[in-house]
């Protein structure tokens, strides 16, 4: 297939290359460089989103936020200056379910077809292959695009119309956050109290509390690897959509303001590009004692 793909950071562009490994045409464009793998499979890389959409059937897109969404799909050369017209354009950034409805109706009243499609997995998930999608659109257009998500995840799922992959996004994201805090502070605990954390992680793996987080961050919390695979900023990004969404459906989402401010925490003392999983420094900043 001729597909374009929109954002190569530390997501896109993993997955890009597996799509272009699966033989497909890519025409890619970013804000910063193409990767030389990519290049090397084949893709071209061009300017604008715009010259992107002329070229090909199916769009991926795989940005920060949702002004840039909005910027590539309807700013100066984004896609819908090209004509739109029976391509389907593929959201896989995370932004606001509610934006997202009205991207979708603008671009289904320019002849394309829209699905919201962000992911889960990291970029582990996305070098690998075994992204969870939670996808948001029409049947009959899930199933059509279904191959190419299978190159890139494993858990793949049509959780309803436009918006609702982005409204499961959201969701996802809230429990995420509330894992690595429950992590942060079993460890810390452990830690103050005087017992080995890598000993009590280790116990704790073949129990009830047992988790993905606490297999893959309570070790970055242990081992201090904060590079990131998913960014602090990103998270406050998405947990920001999570309390605007629940003031506006006159919900209390109490736990996911205190990750929230302890995230804020983080990004006062300089650390909103680490990992997510370094939500531990702000319990240790307030517990004056560091994991050892």
């Amino acid at each position: 297939m001729k597909l374009g793909f929109i954002g190569l950071g530390i997501m896109g562009t993993p997955m890009a290359e597996r799509l272009a490994k699966a033989g497909h045409q890519l025409h890619v464009t970013t804000i910063g460089p193409v990767s030389s793998t990519l290049l090397e499979l084949g893709a071209q890389h061009l300017e604008t989103a715009k010259q992107v959409a002329e070229k090909s059937d199916i769009i991926f897109i795989m940005v920060p936020d949702t002004p840039h969404v909005e910027a590539v799909l309807f700013g100066e050369n984004g896609c819908a200056e090209a004509s739109l017209k029976g391509k389907t354009i593929v959201d896989m950034s995370s932004i606001s379910p509610i934006e997202t409805k009205r991207f979708a109706a603008k671009v289904n009243a320019a002849g394309a077809d829209y699905l919201d499609a962000p992911v889960s997995g990291g970029e582990i998930g996305a070098r690998e292959g075994t992204l969870s999608i939670m996808v948001g659109g029409d049947e009959s257009v899930f199933n059509r695009v279904k191959p190419l998500f299978d190159v890139l995840g494993k858990n793949i799922t049509l959780v309803g119309g436009n918006g609702d992959g982005q409204t499961c996004k959201v969701a996802n994201q809230i429990i995420v956050a509330l894992n690595i805090e429950a992590v942060s502070e079993a460890l810390l605990f452990a830690s103050k109290a005087g017992a080995d954390p890598a000993r009590v992680r280790q116990a704790l793996m073949g129990g009830f509390a047992s988790s993905r987080i606490l297999e893959v961050h309570g070790e970055r919390m242990l081992k201090r690897t904060f590079n990131p695979g998913f960014k602090i900023a990103l998270h406050q990004k998405d947990l920001n959509l999570a309390l605007q969404s629940a003031k506006a459906l006159a919900l209390n989402l109490p736990n996911t303001a205190t990750c929230q401010e302890l995230f804020n925490t983080c990004a006062a003392n300089g650390g909103s590009d680490l990992d997510h999983s370094a939500l531990v420094q702000a319990l240790e900043l307030m517990a004056n004692h560091k994991l050892s």
